[in-house]
């Protein structure tokens, strides 16, 4: 390895890690922020709120490296060209593309390191989070009742059922006033406790619920002994309620997951799995429609045909039938029987036709999902290409341009890549230019950049913000002056 490559690998390595952990933080923030809602009054321990951000790190990562990339990229050649170190080496007569093979081979390094991120650790992670978010989500909060609302109190096994009524709740010491409470866990029987007032509390191992009530009655009634009826008045009454669910359980992995669950092979599987059931659905539409136009050639005394249809007098057939359900006009070889026969014929197209597009959604959203894990982590590559001209084009603007820069290029590669994700999911472009249409257009300006990299005249006296305004501004009005000229 030359002394050069060295210099640029190594002027490399402390930005891209600076951006990767400023950029990795910044939406672990916004995670938190998000999650914040979901965890906060669960009672959970420590390490099970910290298990929920290590689990999300992962794909923030493979979000965030790519950005990493570009940020390096652009802010070591505007240092290189600011410092005119991109003129020595010109004119030293070293060739700047040559320059870039280092960078090149070491961002598809890191396409290939995130790769197989993408396909063994990112899906196990994304599994692992959304059981733990739903064992989360199954958690009872401590203080979760409502004043003026009858609560359920819900229990981990779900055979007691009690409700509660408060006027008031104060959540600093667990007391509450005018309360009522409804125990229906014993079929048959009803009992309502009436209190002036009480407090909760927790069993140490956090499984338990303790009303102590204070000045109140009981009312005990059951369906079966209609005469009987129970009135019992206290000054302090203890009401344990069992496995309210406070207590943290993990919960049997069910094993279903979901596109952003799946490693490429299991994407593969399921693309070949909902290809063969969209065939299959076909194969009946065709059996249906068969069948219901045998059926057809019968109406009202029609004879019958001797041989099997054929696909021109099939197609006459199902149009003739179909056009008598839409229009409700009937013609002498299609009366009574052609009506219930088209309308029953109009009804399993239908029911076939929506089985058919759910499959192909689906299988359109493992071919998007198939093709991204791929698209995401070439983005490495394709933002070396684009970064390291703009860069040399515009050294002056520190690090104020290469923030702008950056996330310009960020808002529209990942608003490009969500668009098509959507369009890819619906059917409307194909999954595959869906999710490379960002990488191709990018990768099409980053050679175009490449091309023109060692004719770049600026200097320390150009390139800043308003050399990149101008030229914006330029590039954006070249096809209005060529519509005028044309025009003209």
């Amino acid at each position: 390895m030359s002394i050069l490559t060295r210099y640029l690998l190594k002027a490399h390595v402390g930005p891209f890690l600076f951006a990767l952990g400023i950029l990795t933080g910044l939406l672990l923030v916004n995670t938190v922020a998000k999650r914040f809602e979901e965890l906060a009054g669960k009672g959970l321990d420590l390490g099970i709120i910290l298990e929920v951000f290590f689990l999300s790190l992962p794909h923030i990562i493979a979000l965030t490296l790519p950005m990493a990339v570009l940020v390096a990229v652009l802010y070591t050649f505007s240092q290189l060209a600011a410092d005119n170190e991109i003129n020595a080496l010109k004119s030293s007569g070293v060739n700047l593309v040559r320059l870039l093979m280092p960078l090149l081979a070491a961002s598809l390094v890191l396409a290939g390191f995130m790769i197989w991120f993408n396909d063994s650790v990112l899906p196990e992670t994304n599994h692992r989070l959304k059981n733990l978010l739903v064992d989360i989500g199954r958690q009872t909060p401590m203080m979760e009742l409502q004043e003026q609302v009858i609560n359920e109190i819900p229990t981990a096994n779900m055979e007691g059922r009690y409700y509660l009524h408060a006027t008031k709740i104060d959540a600093a010491t667990n007391r509450l006033w005018d309360v009522i409470i409804y125990d229906m866990s014993t079929p048959g029987r009803t009992r309502t406790v009436y209190a002036d007032s009480g407090r909760m509390t927790f069993s140490p191992d956090r499984t338990d619920l303790y009303m102590m009530l204070y000045d109140g009655h009981i009312h005990e009634f059951e369906s079966m002994r209609p005469e009987m009826f129970h009135r019992l008045y206290f000054h302090e009454q203890r009401l344990r309620i069992a496995g309210v669910g406070t207590q943290f359980e993990r919960t049997f992995d069910a094993g279903f997951r979901s596109d952003r669950e799946m490693s490429a092979s299991m994407l593969a599987a399921e693309v070949r799995d909902g290809i063969q059931q969209v065939r299959q659905v076909r194969d009946e539409t065709a059996k249906h429609l068969e069948d219901a136009l045998r059926r057809a050639l019968t109406w009202d005394g029609a004879p019958a045909a001797a041989n099997p249809l054929s696909d021109d007098s099939a197609t006459e057939y199902a149009e003739a039938a179909l056009l008598e359900l839409e229009t409700g006009s009937t013609t002498s070889g299609t009366r009574g029987t052609g009506e219930a026969v088209a309308r029953q014929l109009g009804a399993e197209l239908r029911a076939l036709q929506s089985r058919e597009e759910m499959h192909q959604y689906r299988v359109n959203q493992y071919r998007v999902e198939l093709h991204k894990k791929f698209a995401i982590p070439l983005a490495c590559v394709v933002f070396v290409l684009i970064g390291a001209p703009l860069a040399i084009r515009f050294p002056r603007g520190g690090a104020g341009m290469v923030i702008a820069i950056s996330l310009t290029i960020f808002a529209l590669y990942y608003a490009a890549l969500i668009g098509g994700e959507e369009l890819g999911d619906r059917g409307t472009i194909s999954p595959a230019g869906a999710m490379w249409a960002p990488n191709t257009i990018l990768l099409i300006i980053g050679i175009w950049g490449l091309a023109r990299i060692g004719k770049e005249t600026a200097t320390t006296r150009g390139g800043g913000w308003d050399d990149l305004w101008n030229t914006t501004r330029r590039v954006l009005a070249r096809p209005f002056r060529m519509l005028r000229r044309r025009a003209a």
